[in-house]
């Protein structure tokens, strides 16, 4: 298991949180995501790291976007 964290901008209502959790637990290997709406903190626990373009493409399909 491993565990990262990123940090989503724009993030604003628990909608915005539902969208994301979906789209990073689609991608293979993702066990849990934990989002914390005023820190826009997102924890992705994973079977094993993540591939950090497939992280940003998925939190731009639900619409936000990866802090760089």
């Amino acid at each position: 298991m491993t565990t990262q964290t990123y940090t989503v901008t724009g993030m604003t209502c628990g909608h915005c949180v539902q969208s994301v959790s979906s789209e990073l637990g689609k991608l293979d290997g993702v066990q849990n995501v934990q989002v914390d709406l005023a820190s826009g903190a997102v924890t992705v626990t994973s079977q094993a790291p993540l591939d950090d373009a497939a992280v940003r493409a998925a939190v731009d399909e639900a619409g936000y976007q990866v802090a760089v």
